[in-house]
């Protein structure tokens, strides 16, 4: 119950200092969570990411105000964080439909309202899961930083990714690298969560390193030895993939009273390019850490 409380907490964060500079890293703090997990987790959970909800958070307001007539429309930009009235002006009436100055003058503007997290059990449903533990090993892959995790860019730039590697003879040449009994059998889609920085994280497309010689346009990283829960995704991808990361989110952390997130790495482990087959399998590995009293 905590973990739900704490997305509240860090949205009351964010409206307590809704037309101040919001904190990313002090908001997942209040979620008791990592950067990268929080933005994730509320993607997921309210079905937006954070940069968008304070923005429409702030559109909301500003239009609350300027409808009250007393304001100039110079100083509710500036007061909701947009440097000219210009770009303000755009912004909201792509939100509202109208410009500031028609609701000014009496213009209907539409209104946002603060989010409110709650926790809905439902019960008899299983989900399998197991646990892996690794020592430490290596990849060789190609990454590249996207956008926030569960962001618009994020997905695209991820989506992006894999097509540019299909195409440019990468997929190829990663195939080639895979040892003979890899312990992840498969193409690797790798989320280095740890090293998310203000606006990007890096996201890599690899299989596990055996220490042939590779490519020079190939990197070799070194993954730190982590306790992973591992999930089996079934579906037509990305549809069954989603479905199985939002269960993830909302039934196994809430719910599980050993493991709790641990920030790090996650792996997206493919075993074929078969990805809209209905019965197609993929693997969902996390690394987590034992709760501690």
């Amino acid at each position: 119950m905590n973990w739900i409380q704490g997305i509240q907490r860090a949205i009351d964060y964010v409206e307590a200092n809704i037309t101040e500079e919001i904190d990313y890293e002090k908001a997942a703090k209040k979620a008791y969570s990592s950067s990268f997990h929080f933005q994730r987790v509320f993607g997921i959970l309210c079905g937006m990411s954070l940069g968008d909800y304070i923005r429409m958070r702030r559109l909301s307001l500003a239009g609350e105000e300027l409808s009250k007539g007393n304001t100039k429309i110079i100083d509710i930009a500036m007061k909701y964080g947009y440097d000219t009235p210009e770009s303000f002006s755009r912004a909201f009436t792509r939100f509202h439909g109208i410009s500031p100055s028609e609701a000014k003058h009496g213009g209907r503007v539409k209104i946002f309202t603060p989010l409110s997290v709650k926790l809905t059990l439902t019960g008899g449903n299983k989900m399998d899961y197991r646990i892996e533990k690794r020592d430490t090993f290596q990849v060789v892959c190609k990454r590249k930083r996207v956008g926030k995790p569960q962001s618009a860019n994020a997905t695209q730039d991820i989506t992006a990714l894999w097509q540019e590697h299909g195409a440019d003879g990468t997929m190829e040449k990663l195939i080639a690298c895979i040892p003979k009994n890899p312990i992840m059998k498969g193409l690797l889609g790798i989320c280095f969560s740890s090293e998310l920085n203000a606006e990007h994280f890096p996201y890599g497309i690899g299989v596990e390193y055996d220490g042939r010689k590779v490519d020079d346009d190939l990197e070799i990283v070194t993954i730190p030895a982590n306790t992973y829960a591992v999930f089996t995704s079934k579906g037509k991808m990305p549809d069954a993939f989603i479905e199985t990361y939002n269960r993830i989110v909302t039934e196994f952390f809430p719910q599980s009273s050993q493991y709790e997130y641990a920030e790090n790495v996650e792996f997206e482990v493919y075993s074929s390019a078969d990805t809209l087959n209905p019965n197609y399998q993929c693997e969902i590995w996390i690394a987590v850490k034992e709760k501690t009293v």
